[in-house]
């Protein structure tokens, strides 16, 4: 088969290249992506081939016109390159009229993503979401039992590497933390933030007090934390968080990518509460914690009282124990479904598909 995965996020590179790695020597791929530095830098290094169609818009308005051209480029693609299965939310309209099938990953409630939800997702020919968002009961949706980052971050999949420790001067076991701040930019952001720059200051000066504080931004750092800037490439962010002490950030996808390496996280921002995926890591799990903006004072309350219990990689290495034994391999999953598509919808939408074959021991990370 021809397959088409667009990318619109740094994270979709990570669980696309989960599949591409699974599938390349089966099938064969084709990758467009918009012009964002951090994407076409982990492309690059994972060696994948990619197209850029464009840059984003900025603004609702700004947005829509340019996913017009975006569809309209894809669909040529479809069309020149005899695509059978395109992922992504970009390829769904694109699809309509050629041989492509549309198959979207999608972790977010519909309520957040109302523009979405209402004008694209119905549309795919099959929409893959994690159990967590069952509730909302799409017809076209397989719900599977795991996260997306899961895919990426599976101890089968991922070994920590700590080779970036000596270059930016941490011992192995010394203490540090890793902060993310967001731009809050994509089209459901509107309305939505993070932390002040008031708090921002409060959150490093309470850290600095337990280990190093390194700080990553999507928007420019403020020349006060320049010398907390994140001293990594991007690639390594991931073996990065799973060495720190604690991850904390108004961000969803590093929060939940640090709960899932057994490194706590605490975050801070208008959608705290109201996330389905995450909240299964805070409730069912105690992975990851969230609080509203005006709950900043609680959040910092909350880390202390956990720095000061101790062990606390210790701890929460065992609830991302009890995590795996619920999850399955995603990364084999999907792979299994787009290499055995339609009849792997059909199958797992008669009900009571059995996962077990997907299910894996739960383990420790190893190095590698």
């Amino acid at each position: 088969m021809n397959i088409l995965m667009d990318i619109g996020h740094p994270a979709h590179v990570h669980f696309f290249n989960s599949i591409y790695r699974l599938l390349k020597d089966k099938h064969t791929f084709f990758f467009t992506c918009r012009e964002i530095p951090i994407v076409i830098s982990l492309l690059d290094h994972y060696r994948i081939p990619y197209q850029v169609i464009g840059t984003k818009g900025n603004g609702l308005v700004g947005k829509m016109v340019k996913q017009i051209a975006f569809t309209k480029e894809i669909r040529r693609i479809l069309i020149d390159e005899s695509i059978d299965i395109a992922c992504g939310v970009s390829t769904v309209h694109a699809t309509k009229g050629t041989k492509a099938k549309s198959i979207v990953f999608c972790d977010d409630d519909s309520i957040v993503i109302k523009f979405f939800a209402k004008y694209v997702l119905p549309y795919a020919d099959c929409v893959l979401s994690p159990s967590a968002l069952s509730s909302e009961a799409r017809k076209n949706t397989v719900y599977y039992p795991g996260q997306h980052e899961l895919s990426y971050l599976n101890p089968r999949r991922f070994h920590p590497n700590p080779s970036f420790m000596k270059s930016v001067g941490i011992e192995k076991e010394e203490p540090y933390f890793v902060v993310r701040f967001s731009a809050y930019k994509a089209h459901h952001d509107i309305n939505e933030g993070g932390m002040s720059i008031q708090q921002k200051r409060a959150l490093v000066d309470a850290l600095q007090k337990y280990g190093k504080v390194f700080i990553s931004s999507e928007l420019p750092l403020e020349d006060e934390f320049e010398e907390n800037r994140l001293p990594i490439p991007v690639h390594d962010i991931h073996n990065f968080m799973y060495y720190a002490i604690m991850t904390v950030s108004d961000s969803q996808t590093m929060s939940s990518e640090s709960a899932l390496l057994g490194t706590p996280s605490f975050r801070c921002n208008s959608f705290s509460g109201r996330l389905s995926i995450i909240d299964e890591l805070e409730k069912i799990y105690s992975l990851t914690h969230s609080f509203k903006t005006e709950q900043f004072d609680w959040m910092i309350r909350r880390i202390v009282i956990e720095l000061e219990l101790g062990n606390i990689k210790e701890r929460y290495r065992t609830h991302l124990k009890l995590f795996h034994e619920d999850k399955i391999d995603v990364a084999a999953f999907w792979a299994w479904f787009i290499d055995n598509y339609p009849a792997s919808k059909i199958e797992t939408k008669k009900g009571g598909f059995d996962y077990g074959a997907f299910q894996v021991p739960a383990c420790d990370f190893t190095e590698g």
